[in-house]
């Protein structure tokens, strides 16, 4: 049986989360500026995070779904990430969130390099998807950046519209530099 792995960057760690990380869990997921981007917006309530929580080791962990990490700097808790399978898309999907103050430091964008090499290499994806709220300017700066394009967009029930980005794998010289 596989198990989400560790994955290192040069100032992160993601590693499995464990019962003592709930209660910075869910101050990430509670934190509107993070919530706002994910899923279908903020929790109203506490307990549906702390439901989240536990189904990421009654579910995810247990059947090994997906892969979901803890991501840390330092030793502390400032992020959450995974690489999914989804039908949005018709493939896997990377999911980021980091806190606030982790925020225009860069993490993002290694964080994010960390999810695609994952699914390109240990997976072997032939392509890496993301999917993000079209006012979400800096996700879809970064996810740019690295290399997603563009490929078309969604329209949602509540009349937002979700962007799909989509990233193949480098071939040819030039794929081995950052």
């Amino acid at each position: 049986m596989r198990q989400t792995p560790i994955l290192r960057t040069e100032r992160l760690l993601l590693d499995r989360y464990v019962p003592e990380d709930e209660e910075a869990f869910v101050a990430l997921f509670q934190d509107v500026r993070v919530s706002r981007w994910m899923g279908d917006g903020p929790a109203s309530e506490e307990e549906e995070d702390r439901a989240l929580f536990g189904r990421i080791f009654t579910k995810v962990y247990a059947q090994d779904l997906f892969d979901v990490w803890a991501v840390r700097r330092d030793g502390a808790l400032i992020g959450h990430a995974e690489i999914k399978p989804t039908d949005a898309v018709g493939g896997h999907e990377i999911v980021y969130a980091l806190a606030p103050a982790a925020w225009g430091s860069g993490l993002g964008t290694e964080l994010a390099r960390a999810l695609v090499g994952h699914g390109f290499g240990t997976l072997g994806l032939p392509e890496v998807h993301a999917t993000v709220a079209a006012p979400n300017s800096a996700s879809l700066t970064l996810l740019t950046r690295i290399g997603f394009a563009h490929v078309r967009d969604i329209q949602e029930d509540d009349g937002s519209t979700t962007r799909v980005l989509t990233a193949r794998p480098a071939v040819g010289p030039e794929s081995g530099r950052r």
